[in-house]
């Protein structure tokens, strides 16, 4: 369920639904009415048939494209499913939760997340294991916890943003500049069988050692053209002074509290909408990038380039591509914000 490049025009659109935000109630006796999207394609599910007798409460769908994404969906609505199960990466989480948003509204069911892809980052923030299945999911429903997340909503400003029939991307990861050249390199890590947190370890490792050995004209340390602003007054975010003022290394926004391999970007921030953004910093400042990632240097990082900021939205001006969940956007005006509270399911 992915192209190349996103095109904001070719997202689905359905009628927008404006129901309050409820969590379904239905009697414990009852088992529960589940709606699987399930992704053939995701990395982990290729070659595997579903068992899609499991239970006449659960129903399956496989849509091929996004474009049958908001049928399927309104199907699950028509059903009164207690809970969407998603099956695959996070790619297809995000599919899920666009798509989703004119669907549900407000009046999401709680939802549960398989780890099937390539990368699987919201389920390393819930902490789901690898090896959780459909029945597990199910089961947890009543007898596991639940853990609240709040997705990026990206929304293309170039045809004035804020219109309510402007199409609005969810995820959970957005990043730029060298970011982008990270997944790049994970695709290279991903044919050598590294996943989920080894990737995040290969490729920062492999970032590392670009941005201290090459100069600003590599592309690892010249980063993207970008302005970034800050919370509804737009504010313009602050520049150290160090590089082209124009230009940022790097940009990682999430709205994730623990990330894959442990890493601390954002540092003590852990709450809502968090972003990092990098200046084209000294090798100097670059060698201190691991000790930062692990949460043991958060003094004068302000002064040597490197951002953490938590905002209620930002505005994101770029001249190049961003990611967002492992997929490349392209450049533009773009307005980042926090979508609705969703109940993630968890062991």
């Amino acid at each position: 369920m992915a192209t190349p490049i996103y095109e904001f025009a070719h997202t689905p659109r359905t009628e927008s639904a404006t129901t309050a935000k409820v969590l379904p109630v239905r009697d414990a006796r009852q088992a529960p009415t589940v709606g699987v999207i399930y992704n053939p394609r995701s990395y982990r599910n290729q070659g595997a048939d579903f068992d899609c007798g499991i239970c006449p409460h659960v129903h399956i769908a496989q849509p091929r494209a996004r474009a049958q994404l908001p049928e399927a969906l309104a199907e699950f609505v028509e059903r009164g499913i207690d809970l969407l199960v998603i099956n695959g990466g996070d790619g297809t989480v995000r599919d899920v939760l666009t798509c989703g948003q004119a669907i549900f509204g407000d009046n999401w069911p709680a939802i549960a997340v398989l780890p099937k892809g390539k990368t699987n980052a919201l389920t390393v923030d819930l902490g789901v294991p690898n090896d959780w299945t459909l029945q597990d999911a199910i089961d947890a429903l009543d007898h596991g916890g639940h853990t609240w997340r709040r997705p990026m909503i990206v929304s293309s400003r170039e045809d004035g943003g804020r219109a309510a029939d402007t199409p609005k991307v969810a995820g959970f990861i957005l990043g730029a500049g060298s970011f982008t050249k990270a997944i790049q390199a994970g695709q290279d890590a991903h044919k050598l069988g590294a996943f989920n947190s080894m990737v995040v370890a290969v490729t920062g490792l492999w970032a590392l050692f670009q941005s201290l050995f090459a100069s600003r004209k590599n592309p690892w340390r010249k980063g993207a053209p970008m302005r970034i602003r800050l919370g509804a007054a737009e504010a313009p975010m602050a520049h150290s002074g160090h590089g082209d003022p124009e230009m940022r290394q790097l940009l990682f926004a999430s709205t994730l509290e623990r990330l894959p391999a442990g890493i601390r970007p954002f540092g003590p921030l852990r709450k809502g909408l968090k972003l990092v953004a990098v200046d084209q910093i000294s090798r100097r400042a670059t060698a201190l990038v691991p000790l930062v990632l692990m949460g043991k240097l958060s003094h004068g990082l302000r002064e040597r380039g490197i951002h953490q900021i938590a905002a209620t939205q930002f505005s994101l001006s770029i001249g190049d591509q961003f990611i967002m969940d492992g997929e490349a956007f392209p450049a533009g005006d773009y307005l980042v914000e926090q979508g609705p509270e969703l109940a993630f399911v968890t062991p």
